[in-house]
């Protein structure tokens, strides 16, 4: 019976014809299945994969690295546009374009090998901004040449900004270059009174330098520093001449913004920048526990605003990030909440007042080298009766300006002292 069965399906040609259809579909779904497993296998035994995501630091070095290995070879580019102003201070900001490889797959080769470059863009469906990486592909199980491109990459960026000072700024939870890197502002450009700047220069100097002094005695290892004084007193200019002089970085938040919350800053303050200066500016501004107006609600519906317990677990709480300086600064030290500046928190206050005598003396001969003892004293004079012997307060901000309006001669100087209050 089944023999009969068996003989009558095989003598029939349609059955015959798509048992072979059959066969031959399950050898090819078969062969393609051992050839992913086979390039798989191949992959994971004899080649080596490197990925970097754009919340990295190397991120942007290693792409500009790679736009340089390229060279004219990739057609498929894209543009990064950069704004520089030459060391002349005459000198006018210029646009720098930049090309760097596109989103897409691209080749070079690197001491021999081919490498494969895969650049992807994603959207994140949380927050709407883009996440991109790039993933290095080449023969060899070595990860050294991953190594060597990332030093080399690090190097080439560290060289690009030599002498300048980066400024960070957030975005969402994540740091991002903000701008063209500065020119280091030297520190003979910040003119405060006698002994403030070279205190700082010293404390800081000490904190840098002795991390296990601070290990040893079980203390954490951060420093926190209050600037207060009047408007245009040269607090954030002494701040980034600080910066200049130790080759850090200034990673700038704004804590008045509605977007930030409790745990919002916690994740900034804990990847903050290596070798970065915190600096918030204008503590007094961020109005802890804010409440909005009616026509916000939509904007900030569902956030919970900073609160001044947040804000005080961030500075030094237990998961508070150590290895770091934060700089705060106001114009009403008598604002701020007794909890934010007490020891621990703020190990260093420093006030920058207005103008003395010998600032005064100290920013004429540097604007006017020239100058001589008769044309100081003149000045110093003028200065006195015009301030009521500096009963009224005057800023470096305001000589400044007033200086760069008569940059031409010191007679013109004198002969328009008296707009100087006026600025």
């Amino acid at each position: 019976m089944l023999s009969d069965l068996v003989a009558t399906l095989s003598s029939n040609p349609y059955f015959g014809a798509g048992a072979g259809l059959i066969g031959i579909g399950t050898a090819l779904a078969a062969l393609r299945r051992s050839s992913q497993y086979g390039l798989i296998f191949f992959r994971r035994q004899f080649m080596i994969t490197l990925e970097v995501p754009n919340n990295d630091i190397s991120y942007t070095w290693l792409l500009q690295w790679i736009s340089h290995q390229l060279r004219d070879s990739s057609r498929h580019l894209s543009a990064r546009t950069t704004l520089v102003k030459n060391d002349e201070p005459s000198s006018r900001i210029q646009a720098s374009y930049t090309f760097v490889p596109s989103v897409g797959t691209h080749y070079f080769r690197y001491k021999g090998k081919f490498v494969k470059v895969e650049r992807t863009r994603e959207q994140m469906i949380n927050s709407g901004v883009p996440f991109e990486s790039v993933q290095l592909t080449a023969f060899g199980q070595d990860r050294q040449i991953y190594i060597d491109m990332l030093e080399k990459a690090r190097d080439a960026a560290l060289l690009a900004n030599e002498g300048k000072t980066l400024v960070y700024v957030p975005t969402i939870n994540e740091w991002h270059l903000f701008g063209h890197p500065r020119r280091k502002r030297p520190l003979n450009s910040v003119i405060l009174n006698t002994g403030v700047l070279e205190g700082l220069i010293k404390d800081v100097e000490h904190f840098l330098s002795n991390p296990q002094w601070y290990i040893d005695r079980g203390i954490p290892y951060r420093r926190g520093y209050l600037l207060h004084g009047p408007p245009g007193s040269g607090k954030t200019s002494a701040i980034m001449a600080l910066a200049g002089h130790f080759d850090l970085s200034i990673s700038t938040l704004n804590l008045s913004q509605g977007t930030m919350t409790d745990d919002r800053l916690q994740q900034l303050l804990s990847n903050v920048p290596e070798e970065s200066i915190i600096l918030l500016e204008d503590i007094d501004a961020a109005t802890v526990g804010r409440h909005y107006e009616k026509e916000d609600n939509i904007r900030y519906q569902g956030m919970k605003p900073l609160t001044l317990s947040g804000l005080l677990n961030a500075l030094d709480g237990v998961i508070s990030a150590e290895g770091r300086i934060i700089f705060m600064t106001t114009n009403f030290i008598e604002r701020l909440d007794p909890a934010l500046i007490r020891p621990g928190r703020v190990d260093h206050k420093e006030y920058i007042g207005p103008l003395t005598s010998n600032q005064v003396e100290r920013m004429l001969t540097r604007f006017y080298p020239q100058s001589t003892r008769n044309e100081i004293n003149q000045f110093l004079t003028q200065i006195e009766q015009l301030t009521d012997n500096y009963s009224k307060q005057l800023s470096a901000a305001q000589l400044q300006g007033f200086f760069m309006h008569n940059k031409d001669s010191i007679k013109d100087v004198f002969a328009n002292v008296n707009q100087l209050l006026c600025l």
